[in-house]
């Protein structure tokens, strides 16, 4: 059996994976807050830990994985919205009009992540779903003197956990001394974080045992992770901004409900975003949404590989340069892999990717089987890190093109290639490089057969100059 290493996060160091049950490995990621479309950003940990899943599939078996990954739903930016709508005349009351709101961002979110090649978890709960459940871990904390009530909030008592601020590496006192906390009335100590909290009669709220309101953030992942993956699973993952304070209240809040010493063996976290190297900002002129993209022509596989092109714990950095290189390649892998059939997984692909999910070193031995000509492999990898280029190969269908039978093999590559890129251009509606590259075959002696729906064919004519496609190798 291939051997997994991990980097966890709460031991500082890569670990073999040994799952506590090897026919129901159990994996919880923090899914978004559903109030508006996803930006980039928020794509990265959905393809990360995509990836992570199917390695999970492959080495334990389809069935044997139990990849959850939660929507929050209860949000004041969803309610600002859905009180906006209400003002403005629709019909519906306030919460069935969240409802509405949180249907429609979930149906956004689908749509856009489908488009990046991420298969959906086995379990996607809704915050608004498991209030129960909350209510119940609330009310065990607060029995066993974990928490307390107080002005209608309930909160956690922080220092009661001795092993607060292990994940993060800081003391409860480092934590105050470096961080902006909220000092309110109602609270014990500064750090102890909101369970629960009031609802005014113009907001969403349910009825509990400390009065009508609802939950904070952090109780909603350890309910729900609780009731479809139990007391202490396998893997818990998401960005590192959410390492503190949100994985540290989990933690906190999860052990003490439970009465365990750990709510997931291995931690996980993805480094964030940057966009031509500066963080992305709407005062920058640089926020923009997978939507924004997929709209603008870049295809979801180009924003994938871009992804995975850089190791998750790194800072990734999206540049139109990385960009117009994945379309490049993309599209003669397309054309190559057009007519194989996948090869059994290659073993080095695997254990690369068993390496903390090595993703750039799995890309470079696609590149090698390419230069190689082992096309069924790459093909392979393709399909394995969710590069569905069936799109692409349909335009490249070899079986329709005309080739010249004294053309060679390279020149054919070559002609192809430019045919690849000619697609993308005009797929993006730069029609001046469309228009070059048509110009510069038919300098070279190649006569282009367009319709409606691309390039269907292409033949030599008696001016075919090899010399010129040599040129631009």
């Amino acid at each position: 059996m291939t051997t997994i290493k991990l980097h966890n996060t709460k031991t500082r160091k890569r670990e073999v994976f040994t799952p506590i049950d090897d026919k129901n490995v159990r994996m919880y990621v923090c899914g978004p807050t559903v109030y508006d479309r996803a930006h980039l950003g928020n794509a990265r940990p959905v393809i990360v830990f995509d990836v992570l899943n199917r390695l999970l599939r492959h080495v334990y078996g389809d069935g044997h994985v139990t990849y959850v990954r939660n929507f929050t739903d209860v949000d004041d930016r969803i309610n600002e919205t859905a009180l906006k709508r209400q003002q403005a005349g629709a019909v519906g009351s306030l919460e069935e009009l969240i409802r509405e709101r949180s249907d429609e961002t979930i149906d956004w979110y689908h749509a856009d992540m489908d488009a990046l090649g991420a298969l959906r978890p086995n379990h996607e709960p809704r915050a608004t779903e498991y209030i129960d459940q909350m209510v119940a871990m609330i009310a065990q904390l607060e029995a066993d003197g974990f928490a307390y009530e107080k002005e209608g909030h309930v909160l956690f008592r922080v220092r009661k956990y001795a092993d607060y601020g292990t994940l993060s590496g800081r003391s409860v006192d480092d934590m105050i001394a470096g961080a902006r906390v909220e000092v309110a009335p109602y609270k014990e100590d500064p750090m102890d974080f909101v369970l629960w909290k009031p609802s005014t009669d113009e907001l969403p709220g349910w009825d509990s045992p400390w009065g009508r309101g609802r939950p904070g953030w952090h109780i909603e992942c350890s309910a729900m992770a609780y009731e479809l993956l139990g007391a202490h699973f396998d893997i818990h993952g998401g960005g590192n901004d959410l390492m503190f304070p949100h994985h540290e209240n989990e933690i906190a809040q999860s052990c003490c409900a439970n009465g365990t010493e750990a709510m997931a063996n291995v931690w996980m976290h993805n480094e964030m975003l940057q966009v031509e190297g500066k963080k992305m900002s709407k005062s920058l002129g640089n926020f923009f949404t997978v939507r924004d993209l997929l709209e603008q022509g870049v295809p979801g596989e180009v924003i994938r590989f871009v992804m995975l092109s850089t190791h998750y714990r790194k800072p990734m950095d999206w540049t139109e340069k990385k960009r117009e290189e994945a379309e490049k390649t993309l599209g003669k892998w397309a054309l190559v892999t057009a007519e194989e059939i996948p090869s059994p997984m290659d073993d080095e692909f695997i254990r690369l990717l068993g390496e903390d999910l090595n993703t750039p070193g799995a890309i470079a031995l696609l590149h090698s089987f390419a230069r190689q000509k082992e096309f069924k492999k790459l093909r392979a990898g393709l399909d394995f890190l969710g590069l569905d280029l069936a799109s692409w190969r349909a335009f490249f269908d070899e079986k329709d093109l005309q080739y010249d039978k004294y053309i060679s093999m390279d020149h054919r590559s070559i002609i192809n290639t430019l045919l690849g890129e000619r697609f993308l251009a005009k797929k993006n509606r730069d029609f001046v490089k469309s228009d070059h590259i048509r110009d510069f075959l038919t300098e070279a002696g190649i006569k282009l057969n367009d319709n409606p729906d691309g390039t269907s064919d292409w033949e030599s004519t008696s001016d075919f100059d090899p010399a010129k496609l040599e040129a631009i190798k």
